[in-house]
């Protein structure tokens, strides 16, 4: 599984760095940013609930 955050649609309210810090983090602008590769196997479902969460809709699995 790979995340992304579409830069375009995130508003910043960290939902998914709330929810899964290991995967997501803040940039310097307050946006969101997912960590480059393959979310490891036991965040897997941290992350499926950020997408699910996420008022924006703005993480995608690719």
């Amino acid at each position: 599984m790979k995340v992304v955050v579409d830069e375009d649609r995130c508003a910043g309210h960290g939902m998914c760095l709330t929810l899964c810090p290991e995967v997501f983090d803040l940039s310097d602008d307050g946006w969101a940013v997912a960590a480059p590769g393959d979310v490891p196997t036991e965040h897997e479902a941290a992350v499926q609930e950020a997408i699910d969460c996420c008022p924006e809709n703005a993480i995608h699995e690719v």
